[in-house]
């Protein structure tokens, strides 16, 4: 059985078979007590307790000691070996042993010479019940050898050049300590232009003339023999160059663009670079892959070092150095590997079992790389030991099963790579004893109430005895709350009440006895101030009185103490004490301050306090009401881990009463300068408790407040830092999302400087697979809030937990949280696609699920592709448009609307998930019915008559089925712009010109004309036109400017003014026609139609509008529309020439969504899939609409 404390709390059970020894009061956790009844008949195998270090280096001077304690019972005789072999100290004069100890003194003083003892000694302590074993402590005299002669030749340099100066210390032990000083044992002044590397030389970026000297000396010393050893002096003179060419840095050292740096866990990692150039260069540092740990990094040297404590596996990585200055930057990258030592994750612990008990030794050890485990029994491999039935060796466990008397002995384990060892004893004591209770009996504990209880029971006893409470003489054992069994057999009551007084029984049984002890327990009212000091202000001379009322347990003598400012009262005869007064009499300005009642008991104690404000007693003027002064005299008291009590003494209120007072605080250590909220105290309240977070520097100051407004802030505080504690959080914020499909990104919101509660914060970050058995993965990382894990299977749900720990501990256990793994592209097609066509612009779409596993990810739904066919298409198209519609979640249906009647369509659906699309099912063909058509792309009025007008049209854009036929109406307007009637024509579907005859001359005509299909008519075109006054009349309209501007005047060519203005016209016409051709024969010039038709560009043609092909530049007015606007009925509204089915009621774009009652909740955009063909055109005509959306 395991003999051990354990502090953590459980709550007494009926079933409940202890398994473990308690102890009240151990000197060492694992051990028998040391108590004076014990220790006579208790045995004990020996415990090594001292030891000299495993690297003993010592000084030749002095007598070599050797340290070896132990203790057990017998105490137990020491034996050495050296060199592997038994050491006969008997046989050496110069060598004794320490009495009632192992320690070696050998007494070289006197002769003998230390190298002579040289070598790796082994202490072993025994006794029946075992032996220990001591580490190997291997024995070497330093040594502080001198440097070896050598004549140094004087150096001379041009300034501006750089220069490194050897040291080359001799190797002595331990190693010595460089630095360089002058002939008269001054230091030489270092900078960033002139310092000293890690091995010792002094190097110059650049020199300068003041750097001539003849005493250049390297000093070496060496700590352990208080020696100091120099080397021949170096001279340098240094010539001033006329001009000294600047140049970008090199480095001194490390040489090349690269290097490597192995260090062990634990140590100091000291990285360097030094670089010379002109000017002066100066050195950064950076990680590659990490941000350096804030607390643990130091930069030594002018930055030329990085050092980093504490170095653990962490911190290895890729570190750059960057050399800079005016003319260039370098960079150099140092790979850093950290190697450990081994170092224990469990050592073994010592076992104190009863016969026929089991138990287990375990010994873990971690380690780069990772160490070998072997084990001994009583210093003997475990190979070759003495057989034992009851032990069985399992790796790093040995299990011990049924154990005897003779199972007793000391084991150790040892733990090695190359960079060390570990050597753990821990030993097997079987006894056999009948519980003992170590606590006095008829022990009286007094307890305030409603404040926890504690009643010791210190036992012993091996089996382990089983502990019960009982409460009075008749009783069952107190099981169940409010009672909490401690594992040391403490029994608790945590709000002790009246009526838990009374005598308690502690029982302590195993199979070999009982033992019991009586205790008893008082409960106590608790002290209380029923009537505190208040505040007072008062005039100089007069008299204040200050009333502290305290009651308290009648069993209970309470002493009640008057303090002033926290000290005591002035010996003065003004102040009097009667009861519960306090009195000061003749008040004068030194008696203001804080005046606090104290009450004590021997169980508890209370305090209140009051301010003494005294002013001047003659009449003062008006007051002046204003905000209030700032507070002052600021005190910290009761400084604990996590509390202070702050108390000030309140400024003028400015005649307008505090009503509060407010306390801030500033972090020197994480905020320097930030004030932050602390609490708000009542405006008669001087003091305040304040509550402390772990590794705070805090300073506090204090702001009054009252009806006008807040004062200044108070002087700050002295400063007070909190001891460091294991952070008491976790990271916010923790997710587990994959970037690829092999990993897992587990990122977090990190701690910041104030809740990381102490130096080294780092983060244990942890995970499993959900559904899988896996124990739990952790790696601690550096302050960072990120980390992936790589080769996880794809899409697979993991438990994730970030735990934040620092040097002093772990915050408590973290909450789980759910994350994933990395999505993949699906993997299966949907299947079963079928369409039905619901009219010529809308379509149904159905699709059978995909399994969920072929996902691979997060299903975000389906995406249908639809296009029409291009050998179908009615227009010249250059690329292929495909639409595109998405639906959210497991829909397996959707609605396809704007689509072109008469259309062969093609579709296939995918899903989608986060990585992206899967692949794509079979294509599905389908096609919409007819339509209805577009309006004619075009109506022109040409060749107008007396009695005939000529229509020309173009063919619909969107026919949209097969034309059937034209229907054109018509009917005249007359001078005050009224209708006649209506005429209704039919035109056969394959005419482009039209003529109509028989009209009235000089008549304005209203026409209105539109296409047909077998689905309907479409939308509708309307021109005006006017037929002509007669034979010679005027020439026909102007088509573009849309009306008829001919004369209804039949005799306006007979009228004097018309004939002169006509004759004028034409006079100025010549005129025009005379100069323009003189002007061309003077300058060779041409007009500007001839030259472009002369030099005809073919990029800069002109395009149709109907077929979208290149024409000609033409000045014809007769080619100009017959009216703005033509395309607009006369209604002035644009008609749809499509299904009134709208995008907006179905369908979406790329990012476009259906919810999942199939409504519309996105946007239409189309995806455009190019052929190889040149241009880049719109495979759409322009009309009014497009032309008003792309405006808009």
């Amino acid at each position: 059985m395991q003999l051990k404390i354990m502090p953590k709390k459980k709550r007494l059970s009926a079933g409940r078979v202890p398994l473990i020894l308690f102890l009240c009061q151990m000197i060492s956790a694992l051990d028998v007590p040391l108590d004076s009844k014990l220790l006579d008949d208790l045995v004990q195998p020996p415990t090594i307790t001292q030891q000299s270090p495993k690297d003993y280096i010592i000084d030749p001077r002095e007598n070599i000691v050797i340290q070896c304690e132990a203790k057990g019972k017998p105490p137990p005789s020491f034996s050495w070996t050296r060199n592997g072999t038994h050491f006969d100290i008997d046989k050496d004069p110069l060598v004794t042993m320490k009495a009632g100890s192992g320690t070696l003194i050998i007494n070289i003083m006197s002769e003998g010479k230390a190298e002579t003892y040289e070598g790796v000694y082994q202490c072993t302590a025994r006794n029946e019940r075992g032996a220990a074993i001591s580490n190997n402590i291997v024995v070497r005299p330093s040594r502080s050898p001198l440097w070896t002669k050598e004549k140094l030749e004087p150096l001379t340099l041009r300034s501006g050049q750089s220069l490194v100066l050897p040291c080359r210390p001799p190797i002595g032990l331990p190693p010595a300590i460089i630095f360089w000083m002058d002939n008269s044992f001054q230091r030489l002044p270092q900078s960033e232009r002139v310092s000293q590397g890690l091995n010792g030389d002094l190097y110059f970026s650049n020199v300068l003339p003041e750097d001539s000297r003849e005493d250049y000396i390297c000093y070496a010393r060496f700590n352990h023999t208080q020696t100091i050893q120099q080397k021949q002096p170096i001279s340098v003179k240094v010539i001033l160059a006329k001009s000294s060419r600047e140049r970008p840095p090199t480095f001194l050292t490390p040489e090349g663009n690269a290097s490597n740096k192995e260090e062990l866990r634990g140590n100091v990692l000291s990285l360097e670079c030094i670089a010379e150039g002109l000017p002066t260069p100066v050195i950064y540092w950076i990680k590659e892959d990490g941000t350096l740990p804030i607390n643990r990094t130091f930069y030594r040297n002018f930055q030329k070092t990085l050092q980093i404590i504490q170095v653990s596996e962490a911190d290895s990585g890729k570190y750059q150095c960057i050399a800079k200055n005016a003319l260039g930057v370098i960079h150099h990258t140092i790979s850093v590997t950290v190697k450990a030592a081994p170092y224990w994750i469990m050592a073994p612990q010592n076992l104190v079992l009863s016969p026929g008990e089991n138990g287990s030794l375990i010994c873990r050890a971690n380690g780069n790389p990772k160490p070998r485990i072997s084990w001994l029994s009583n210093g003997v491999p475990i190979e070759i030991a003495p057989d034992d039935p009851s032990r069985k060796i399992n790796g790093d466990t040995i299990i011990f099963s049924s154990v005897q008397e003779r199972s007793s002995a000391v084991y150790q384990c040892n733990a090695s790579n190359e960079y060390g060892y570990l050597l753990g004893n821990a030993f097997v004591n079987v006894l056999a004893e009948p519980p003992r209770i170590l606590t006095s009996a008829n022990t009286l504990y007094q307890v305030i109430a409603n404040r926890p209880a504690l009643l010791d029971c210190a036992f012993f006893g091996s089996p382990m005895p089983i502990i019960e409470w009982f409460k009075g003489t008749k009783g069952s054992a107190l099981r169940e709350d409010p009672y909490v069994l401690h594992e040391n057999g403490t029994l608790e009551i945590p709000v002790a009440q009246k009526d838990s007084t009374g005598t308690y029984t502690c029982v302590a049984r195993n199979k070999l006895g009982m033992a019991k002890n009586e205790v008893h327990l008082e409960i106590k009212d608790p002290t209380r101030i029923v009537k505190q000091p208040e505040y007072a202000v008062v005039q100089r001379g007069s008299t204040v009185s200050f009333e502290c009322k305290v009651k308290h347990d009648h069993t209970l003598i309470p002493t009640v103490t008057w303090l002033k400012d926290n000290g005591e009262l002035p010996s003065d005869g003004r102040f009097t004490i009667d009861k519960d007064h306090l009195v000061v009499a003749d008040v004068s300005d030194n008696d203001g301050g804080t005046y606090t009642c104290v009450a004590n008991t021997t169980l508890d104690n209370v305090s209140a306090s009051a301010v003494l404000s005294v002013v001047a007693p003659t009449p003062t003027p008006a007051p002046i009401y204003d905000v209030p002064n700032p507070p002052f005299d600021l005190e910290l008291t009761d400084q604990l881990d996590k509390s202070v009590q702050l108390s000030w003494t309140p400024g003028d209120d400015n005649n307008s009463p505090i009503t509060k007072f407010v306390i801030e605080y500033e972090d020197a250590m994480h905020e320097a300068g930030l004030w932050h909220h602390q609490t708000e105290v009542p405006g008669t309240q001087t003091t305040a408790q304040l509550k402390l977070s772990p590794y705070v520097n805090y300073s506090f100051r204090v702001m009054a407040e009252n009806s006008l407004g807040r004062s200044l802030p108070s002087e700050a505080s002295e400063q007070y830092l909190t001891k460091a504690a294991e952070p008491d959080k976790n990271p916010m914020t923790v997710e587990g999302l994959g970037s690829e499909p092999d990993n897992l990104v587990i990122t977090w919101q990190p701690l910041n400087g104030f809740e990381s509660n102490g130096p080294g914060l780092q983060y244990k970050v942890s995970w499993r697979q959900k559904d899988g058995d896996d124990e739990w993965t952790s790696v601690v990382v550096a302050n960072v809030s990120k980390y992936i894990v790589s080769g996880t299977p794809t899409f697979v749900p993991y438990l994730i937990k970030v735990q934040a720990l620092n040097d002093v501990g772990f915050a408590p256990e973290p909450a789980v949280v759910m994350g994933h793994s990395g999505e993949d592209l699906p993997m299966v097609a949907p299947g079963n696609v079928h369409v039905t066509v619901v009219n010529s612009t809308l379509a149904e779409v159905h699709w059978d699920p995909v399994p969920l596993k072929s996902v691979r990810g997060h299903l975000q739904g389906y995406r249908i592709y639809y296009w029409t066919d291009q050998n179908s298409s009615k227009r010249n198209r250059r690329h292929i448009e495909k639409k595109i519609l998405t639906f959210q979640g497991s829909k397996t249906h959707g609605m396809l609307p704007g689509l072109e009647p008469f259309s062969h369509y093609t579709l296939n659906v995918r899903v989608v998930n986060g990585k992206g699309e899967g692949p794509a099912s079979p294509d599905r063909v389908f096609h919409t019915p007819e339509g209805v058509p577009s309006a004619p792309s075009s109506l022109k009025i040409v060749n107008p008559t007396l009695d005939s007008l000529t229509l020309e049209w173009d063919p619909p854009s969107h026919p949209n089925g097969i034309l059937t036929e034209y229907t054109l109406k018509y009917q005249p307007i007359n001078s005050t712009h009224e209708l006649g009637p209506l005429v209704d024509l039919k035109i056969p579907a394959n005419k482009t010109r039209w003529t109509l005859k028989n009209l009235n001359f000089s008549t304005r005509y209203k026409f209105y004309f539109y296409a047909q299909t077998s689905a309907g008519s479409g939308s509708q075109i309307t021109e005006e036109a006017v037929t002509t006054v007669d034979e010679a009349g005027i020439l026909p309209p102007d088509v573009g400017a849309g009306k008829a501007m001919a004369s209804r005047q039949v005799d306006i060519a007979t009228q004097g003014w018309f004939i002169g203005l006509m004759c004028a016209v034409a006079l100025l016409i010549l005129i025009l026609l005379i100069v323009c051709f003189i002007r061309r024969n003077k300058g060779g010039k041409y007009p500007v139609k001839e030259k472009e038709d002369a030099h005809a560009d073919p990029e800069i043609q002109p395009m149709k509008e109907d077929d979208g092909t290149f024409g000609e530049y033409s000045d014809a007015e007769d080619h100009k529309p017959l009216k703005k606007g033509s395309r607009t009925p006369s209604d002035r509204t644009v008609k749809k020439e499509d299904s009134d089915d709208s995008l907006v009621d179905y369908g979406e774009g790329v990012n476009g969504q259906f919810n999942e009652d199939g409504s519309f909740i996105g946007q239409y955009s189309g995806k455009k899939e190019k052929e190889p063909a040149e241009g880049n055109e719109s495979s759409e005509a322009p009309s009014p609409v497009n032309a008003m959306n792309s405006f808009v």
